[in-house]
């Protein structure tokens, strides 16, 4: 049966006892006192809804409304996980270094993008010298996925109610369509056999509250006469026919609006919502060089990679030949594997090891010695002290 909303009687107030009502003559509009402001609190009801409101489902009785329980630990596996297997073997580690010519182009290219820069070092510059200072970026990649869990609700219009028509899934049974790996992705659901029907909390199933702006009285001082009826002297107010008071232009004079958690519907779908969330967690570890170069540099630049071994875990790189690079990918690996697992299930793994060509050109321009820096596959320039800039004002 179809539930209707209780509306108001022509001489009461919806939904409350209005201490500051003023009963109207008769065929004339009902007229309010505005309520005390702590009366006006109370009846809009609460936002928040209370516990009541949640059965009690086995399997996720710590489950709270708006979340807070965090992430949910993944259950053992009822099979041996597999073992990682050793990457592939890599044997060539270094590449060619840049060519005067590449250095010379880029630092033309470098004085175009700038508009104070003159071209004059890179064509008439004469280079002296280019170091080569290879520097390797090892990355370790866990593709992850975390789920938790939440009570909500919705205005209820006829969707499925099946709560307790049989036991609900685990958290970590519910099946999920996976994205590839290393794709960041997140889907919200609901938890199969959670679903039932109550009583909206804020409105108290009445489908409406009390307007806000009247406080529920339908009508409000007027603005004119300031509630007084008269403008000058005996002169009766025009805007409120003398009354003292005016329609609440926000709820059309009816003191309720529709109530915007149900949207008028009385009841709500009140369920279990699962967040299943895949992550990429991602961190680098590139070998510092002396070469005066600032190592934030090259984080906006790609280098040739190396190797590349990707499995459910990974073994730490071994057979490198910087050992550096073996000992921060032993600690990330095992920092990876021992933190990710604690609050979610590893997918993936990827490590990777890249090359960043790195080269120091010193050159002579004008009788001065210059030197600026070519890094990255996109042979970007840093040339924090470039001999031939000007002042300009952009207008």
């Amino acid at each position: 049966m179809e539930h209707q909303p209780v509306l108001g009687h022509q001489n009461r107030n919806y939904g409350m006892a209005n201490p500051g009502y003023v009963p109207a003559a008769q065929g004339a509009p009902a007229m309010f006192a505005p309520p005390a402001a702590a009366a006006a609190v109370d009846f809009l009801g609460p936002s928040a809804p209370p516990s009541s409101m949640f059965d009690s489902m086995p399997g996720y009785e710590g489950t709270l409304a708006g979340g807070g329980g965090g992430f949910l630990p993944p259950p053992m596996p009822a099979y041996p996980a597999p073992q990682p297997q050793p990457g592939p073997e890599q044997p060539q580690w270094n590449i060619p270094s840049i060519t005067e010519e590449t250095a010379r182009d880029a630092l033309a290219l470098y004085a175009s993008s700038k508009c104070c820069y003159s071209a004059a070092p890179a064509k008439d510059g004469v280079i002296t010298s280019m170091d080569a200072f290879n520097t390797y970026r090892y990355r370790l990649e866990t593709f992850t996925e975390s789920r938790s869990t939440e009570w909500s609700h919705e205005p209820y219009h006829g969707q499925p109610v099946d709560a307790f028509s049989q036991p609900p899934p685990g958290p970590w049974d519910v099946p999920v369509k996976v994205p590839s790996f290393f794709v960041e992705d997140k889907q919200i659901m609901k938890v199969p056999y959670t679903s039932s029907t109550k009583a909206c909390h804020v409105c108290v199933g009445m489908g409406r509250k009390p307007c806000k702006d009247c406080a529920g009285a339908g009508n409000k001082v007027c603005w004119v006469c300031n509630g007084s009826g008269y403008r000058h002297g005996e002169d009766r107010c025009n805007h409120c026919s003398g009354r003292g008071r005016e329609n609440c232009n926000h709820c059309r004079g009816q003191g309720s609006m529709e109530c915007p958690t149900c949207h008028g519907k009385q009841q709500l779908l009140v369920y279990i919502s699962l967040t299943v969330k895949w992550t990429n967690n991602s961190d680098n570890y590139v070998v510092e060089q002396s070469s005066g170069l600032q190592l934030d540099n090259l984080s906006k630049v790609s280098g040739k990679e190396l190797f590349r071994d990707s499995q459910y875990l990974v073994y730490p790189v071994i057979g490198f030949p910087d050992p550096v690079v073996v000992n921060a990918a032993e600690r990330l690996v095992n920092e990876h594997q021992g933190k990710y697992s604690r609050t979610s299930r590893i997918l993936q793994q990827r490590q990777t090891i890249e090359l960043i060509p790195v080269t120091k050109v010193t050159y002579s321009w004008k009788g001065k010695s210059h030197i600026y820096f070519v890094y990255g596959n996109e042979f970007k320039v840093n040339a924090d002290n470039y001999p031939a800039t000007c002042c300009c004002t952009v207008m």
